[in-house]
């Protein structure tokens, strides 16, 4: 009973610091939309950098990820720590650069906003809105699934799922609700800083007590020999290249991802952080991976839908550490969600409520606190509605990860396009974002196909595609279908096809 009261009370005292921060910046913050949104897009180098890499290090990080790791090898390495940190840096400059440009111009706040202004359609806002949020609601799931398994496994049991997940729900939504980017962004620094931090004296503390990494590494070899190859485990070349891509294409089109290239500082800020991200992705992927891989040589034990690292830790390090480690992985699930239902409001409030509701042009100081308001509002519901499907909802974390970085993922092309191709159309964007959904929808939901009558009750669409994934394949879809319908069709009168080649907003 005292180990668990000095668990608790460790997360708690933690999730303390990280409000107190979030009282500060509401102290700080304008009563306006935009301050709450983007703070008044005003992020530095170091800030922009780490409430980033905070609010992509996630539940699937430090659970799904090492996980992974144990039961295939450490090649995940790879896909998250090497090709997705490239991919996505490179990405980040090419689109998130350009939308900076254009959001800075316009005032735009989410990628919504942008393609219903470029093509002149609410239609479209609206529908890039739904599936960004249809997406968005399994991955804030996971960040509370998450954070459930891990009070669970922590407390060994003595607090339930259900109290796990409920309590880091309420607090993510008291500080969200109360300071919005800010306050999120100000946390997402600390929450950053603290579980690179403690990732690697918690390696250093098990490497430690085993003898080393080399003494580590030879008992996986003895274990699991196929671990040290490449090629061993689960892994294809195929399965490397479609999850990183999809990850990498998926992260740049999360909500809350596109809300930091509009809230950039200056053009210096975006090429700053953009350098140092690859280096920050392996600084904490390749220690918490290795973790997982090296559980499996030295032979740890996972309880049944349990997580490995709080195993590993709980066989090398004391309790108290423990407990910090799952403090850090309660800072990686935090700093995701908090971002996401914020991004999650503003696009329910700037993509549904404005155009359906005939304000969209409202500019008043009264609309935009009302704006502001319902926006909270967004964050309550959207919280508590996920957190009541994580209690239902079967799935790994790795499997429900996957699921939404591909669905994100298949928005990343139309949006480049509509971004650097003028010859891009109206008609074209709806073909090419409705029509890769729908396939990769109709892979990941059978029932959807079966319901449809496009595929029988007893035939099942291919799980691959020659090795490669249907995420990477409904990619190429959304990419031939937005180009041949958009070269076959006339631009509508409403469509503005020469904002986004200006550039005359740089600033250094």
């Amino acid at each position: 009973m005292a180990e668990t009261t000095l668990e608790l009370g460790i997360v708690g005292g933690y999730m303390l610091v990280a409000l107190a921060v979030g009282v500060v910046a509401y102290r700080l913050t304008d009563r306006t939309a935009e301050d709450y949104y983007l703070a008044s897009r005003t992020l530095g180098t170091v800030v922009l950098l780490f409430t980033t890499f905070a609010t992509l290090l996630s539940a699937f990080t430090f659970f799904g990820g090492p996980n992974l790791a144990y039961s295939a090898g450490p090649e995940w390495i790879l896909v998250m720590g090497l090709m997705d940190g490239v991919i996505f840096a490179v990405l980040w400059y090419v689109l998130g650069y350009k939308q900076w440009l254009v959001g800075k111009r316009h005032g735009y706040v989410t990628l919504g906003e942008m393609l219903g202004d470029r093509f002149g359609s609410t239609p479209l806002r609206v529908v890039v809105a739904a599936v960004s949020l249809f997406w968005l609601f399994p991955y804030v799931m996971l960040q509370q699934k998450g954070a459930g398994q891990a009070i669970v496994g922590l407390t060994g049991g003595a607090v339930p799922f259900w109290v796990g997940a409920g309590g880091i729900t309420l607090f993510m939504v008291g500080y969200v609700a109360l300071s919005g980017m800010r306050g999120v962004a100000w946390t997402d620094t600390l929450q950053g800083l603290f579980m690179l931090s403690i990732v690697w004296v918690a390696v250093a503390w098990v490497l430690s007590a085993v003898g080393g990494a080399g003494a580590a590494t030879a008992a996986l070899g003895a274990s699991e020999p196929a671990f040290l190859g490449l090629g061993g485990g689960l892994y294809t070349p195929q399965y490397i290249v479609s999850t990183a891509v999809s990850i990498a294409f998926g992260v740049t089109m999360f909500p809350q991802i596109n809300q930091r290239f509009f809230a950039a500082g200056s053009k210096k800020v975006l090429k700053r952080t953009f350098a140092l991200w690859p280096v920050l992705v392996v600084l904490l992927f390749v220690p918490a991976f290795m973790l997982g891989a090296w559980a499996a040589g030295l032979g740890v034990t996972v309880p049944e839908g349990g997580n490995v690292v709080p195993a590993i830790l709980s066989e090398y390090t004391p309790t108290w550490f423990a407990a910090l480690v799952v403090a850090g992985a309660m800072a990686a699930m935090m700093s995701s969600s908090d971002s996401m239902l914020l991004s999650g409001s503003s696009y329910l409030t700037r993509d549904l409520y404005r155009p359906l509701t005939g304000r969209d042009d409202a500019s008043d100081e009264r609309t935009d606190r009302r704006e502001a308001l319902l926006a909270r509002a967004g964050v309550v519901a959207f919280a508590t509605l996920s957190f009541v499907a994580s209690l239902y909802t079967p799935g790994t974390l790795v499997q429900i990860g996957d699921t939404a970085f591909s669905g994100f993922a298949q928005l990343t092309v139309p949006v480049a396009l509509a971004l650097y191709w003028r010859g891009t159309t109206r008609t074209g964007m709806f073909a090419g974002v409705v029509g890769s959904q729908l396939f990769y929808g109709l892979h990941v939901f059978p029932v959807v196909a079966t319901l449809a009558g496009l595929v029988g009750a007893d035939i099942a669409l291919p799980a691959a595609y020659l090795g490669w994934s249907p995420g990477i394949v409904g990619i190429l879809v959304g990419g031939l279908l937005t180009v041949s319908v958009s070269l076959v069709t006339a631009p509508a009168a409403t469509e503005d096809r020469t904002a986004y080649a200006v550039s005359g907003v740089e600033s250094d």
